[in-house]
């Protein structure tokens, strides 16, 4: 049976890839009040498969946002929770550049409708990471048995590629955490009762158990938070066995940070569901984005849905939390330090003071005063202070003071470094370095402001296309903004050219090559078939040595 734990209701998040991917947008859209934030790996739109034949949300397809967006609107505060509750969400995107089962196009839309043209995300709070050269796949930066190829979309759709694809979800969503534990874990792996959350589990797609990993701290009773990691088609435990659940890296993070990692599982079934949306039976065990199991798929009253929150609810019904601090106050300012000051909670154990959002100091303080030393003159601070209890468990947020320290502010550094590292026909993607102490950097096109990002790389989207662009990048510091970085120079490129020929003719134009006999697309990697001049292949091109097959 799932037990419950300490755990914050509001440290809740999810992540998934392919199927799961977009069940795990689903449900941080559905329940977004009980959701902070989302991992979503080769996933699309909100909704897609309710609207269309699931194959249009596929592939290299780029299916239409619009009735996405109408129905998110229409649907808030009845079928899910207030939309306004997605603008403090954060969202991190990974898109390989070979897979070709859920591509970039797809992601792309799923982008637009976040932020862009649905608006409900600011672009800030959103990462789309789309050069990682990888297929369908999971990606970690380590090596397991029996994992797939990063180039392959083959069984269990897992892969090293060199990029901790877990590790960046869950810092992007929770922020900076301790480092991840590579050796033995110090909890344990539980499987629990999924079919107590769910009638009739095995037709609905739901597996009679699922799995949970519990670190140490967590059973002692420190407060947690939770991450849901739902597994794609064919990735579930009837399937592959426990390699999503251990092999994917997320409790690797979650051993060392104080959270709980949920694994839900999924059964294939092999009839229609009449009272649904689709029209053939889900015999990979995908979770449930197109209608197999009701047409109210999408939203709180779908049976896999439901079952979820049930789950979530259970998890964090054990939640204890001790008393906030109250009255928190500036006692004096100098150049390089501000003094601190509030009440005394009965219970604490000591107390953490948070300056701009990260810890201030790294233990603990004992006392209700504190002085922050070493800081920026003339620079303005924001802090809170959390209690502490003796099992280590934090209270929320004090109420935020501010300080602005005497003097003269430094000047705040300019980024270097601003290059184009990727360009289509609607887009182009900037990085630059970072600069020493700084949290936000303002883009600028054409010479006007963009928007801000707390990132060193972004993806200016919804561009036209055979068009010139200019961009700089600047650096703020509280009020104080730097001088604008090098300016860069791009073009996108014309709208999609597609080319009808012979495999031969391709590879003679550079638009694919030949490896074993076979042709394959630049770029996309895509298997054209046997290369000689019978076979034919429509090839359209993406952006620079990138060509897809449609």
């Amino acid at each position: 049976k799932l037990s419950s734990y300490n755990v914050d209701p509001s440290e809740t998040s999810v992540s998934g890839i392919s199927s799961g991917a977009y069940f795990a947008t689903q449900i941080q859209v559905a329940f977004s009040a009980s959701i902070k934030g989302a991992g979503i790996v080769a996933g699309g739109p909100y909704n897609c498969g309710g609207q269309m034949s699931y194959t249009s949300c596929m592939y290299t397809s780029s299916p239409s946002i619009t009735q996405s967006i109408s129905n998110t609107k229409s649907w808030s505060g009845n079928k899910i929770d207030d939309v306004e509750n997605l603008a403090k969400h954060k969202v991190y995107m990974i898109s390989g550049t070979s897979d070709s089962t859920v591509g970039v196009s797809v992601m792309t839309q799923l982008y637009k409708y976040y932020v862009t043209e649905g608006q409900f995300i600011p672009s800030a709070n959103v990462v789309f990471k789309k050069e990682l050269n990888s297929a369908h796949t999971f990606p970690t930066d380590f090596d397991s048995t029996g994992n797939n190829g990063c180039g392959s979309t083959s069984s269990p759709y897992i892969s090293n590629c060199g990029f901790d694809g877990a590790g960046a979800i869950l810092e992007h969503i929770y922020g900076s955490l301790n480092p991840r534990n590579n050796g033995v874990l110090s909890g344990k792996f539980i499987e629990f009762d999924q079919g107590e959350f769910i009638a009739d589990a095995r037709s609905n797609g739901m597996s009679t158990t699922a799995w949970i990993y519990i670190p140490k701290s967590c059973t002692d009773g420190v407060t947690c938070k939770l991450h849901i990691a739902y597994h794609g088609c064919l990735q579930g435990y009837e399937k592959i066995g426990d390699k999503f659940v251990k092999n994917t890296g997320y409790n690797r993070w979650a051993d060392t940070n104080n959270m709980i990692v949920l694994y839900p599982q999924t059964v294939a079934t092999n009839t229609i569901n009449m009272g649904g949306g689709a029209s053939l039976p889900n015999a990979n065990g995908c979770w449930d984005w197109i209608g197999w199991y009701g047409s109210d798929f999408s939203v709180k009253s779908g049976k896999q849905s439901t079952a979820m929150k049930k789950m979530i609810d259970r998890i964090t019904s054990g939640f204890n939390p001790i008393d906030a601090p109250t009255g928190l106050q500036v006692t004096a300012i100098t150049d390089n330090s501000v003094s601190l000051s509030w009440k005394q909670v009965s219970s604490a154990n000591g107390y953490n003071v948070y300056r701009n959002g990260g810890k201030a100091i790294g233990g603990i303080i004992s006392g209700t005063t504190f002085t922050d030393n070493n800081l920026n003159s003339g620079t303005t601070y924001t802090f809170t202070v959390k209690a502490v209890s003796s099992s280590g468990s934090e209270s929320g947020a004090s109420n935020s003071v501010t300080g602005k320290t005497t003097g003269q502010p430094p000047a705040v550094g300019t980024p270097n470094g601003l290059v184009v590292t990727d360009t289509t026909s609607s887009s182009v993607t900037l990085k630059w370095d970072s600069v020493s102490h700084v949290t936000t950097y303002n883009i600028y096109r054409n010479e006007e402001k963009v928007t801000s990002v707390s990132t060193t790389s972004y993806t200016d989207i919804g561009l036209n296309s055979a068009t010139d662009y200019r961009y700089q990048v600047s650096s703020v510091q509280g009020s104080t903004e730097s001088e604008k970085s090098n300016e860069v120079t791009t073009t996108t490129l014309a709208d999609k050219v597609c080319y009808n020929d012979n495999n031969v003719n391709h590879v003679v134009a550079l638009r694919a090559y030949v490896s074993f006999g076979y042709t394959f697309a630049l770029g996309s990697n895509q298997n054209m078939g046997l290369y000689n001049i019978f076979q034919k292949t429509n090839l359209c091109k993406e952006k620079v040595n990138y060509y897809v097959i449609v």
